[in-house]
């Protein structure tokens, strides 16, 4: 079942169960790693025997790979082809193919593809934890532990904000379809429909924002009296063992990249 105001697909796995701090914590490190670890194949391993097997093991692969393929892979692509065209040409460098005044050199193309290789993996491995992981229980898990409530909040609605948009956009869409606006004419008309469609999204976020913060205070968000949860979010030894585990290797990660060589 999804969630149309988030990405979270609501399955019965052992990702899913995994306590919500540990999963953010696995993707820092899975990030840090890319960023700061050593060996030019690391983000890609990462992809390969991190990620895209955690999405097997939380049967999200599907909505994995259809959110990377549209969402990720374009953007992806584009980087690697603006970085291997534009690379500076250093004196020495192994010219692969030229285009008109610009070279793509063998340098070029290594640094493009680490630069989308990680990427690549900062933002898959925020969509697989986006997909198993519903953002109120990550919001109760982090107030249980003595955030403050306004920084937990903010997290969560960060997360939250472009599935969120895109229930938005796809009802005002549907909406002016149904008064007889065509947004699947030729691209002037398409341009033409920007306005009715950008104008009722802009304000009607305004609006959410507004009876949003109304709704909280109504909650007694502002409170400072102990909160209490419905729903108890389970943290078990595995949980602990594992975060220091990622932990432990953020810690390896940036001591290989300030280790003199």
């Amino acid at each position: 079942m999804k969630d149309k105001l988030t990405f979270y697909i609501e399955r019965e796995s052992s990702l899913h169960r995994v306590n919500p701090l540990t999963k953010l914590v696995m993707v820092f490190a899975f990030i840090i790693l890319a960023f700061f670890g050593p060996g030019f194949w690391l983000p890609s391993l990462l992809v390969v025997l991190g990620i895209i097997p955690l999405s097997f093991l939380g049967r999200v692969q599907r909505e994995y790979f259809r959110t990377a393929g549209r969402l990720l892979l374009p953007v992806v692509g584009f980087l690697f082809l603006m970085q291997s065209v534009f690379h500076p040409d250093v004196g020495d460098s192994r010219v692969l193919l030229q285009v008109w005044v610009l070279n793509v050199t063998v340098e070029g193309v290594r640094f493009a593809y680490l630069t989308a290789s990680r990427i690549f993996v900062m933002v898959s491995a925020f969509i697989l934890f986006l997909l198993t992981t519903h953002p109120s229980e990550l919001m109760s898990d982090l107030t249980r532990r003595g955030l403050s409530g306004t920084f937990a909040y903010v997290i969560t609605a960060t997360l939250q904000i472009i599935p969120q948009m895109q229930a938005k956009a796809s009802t005002i869409i549907d909406a002016q379809r149904s008064r007889g606006l065509d947004t699947d004419g030729s691209f002037r008309k398409r341009v033409g429909a920007l306005l009715p469609l950008t104008g009722p999204l802009v304000f009607g976020s305004l609006v959410e924002v507004e009876e949003r913060a109304i709704a909280i205070e109504a909650r007694a968000f502002t409170s400072k009296l102990e909160k209490t949860s419905l729903r108890e979010i389970p943290d078990t030894k595995l949980d602990k063992a594992a975060r220091w585990f990622f932990l432990l290797l953020i810690v390896l990660a940036f001591g290989s990249k300030l280790w003199p060589s």
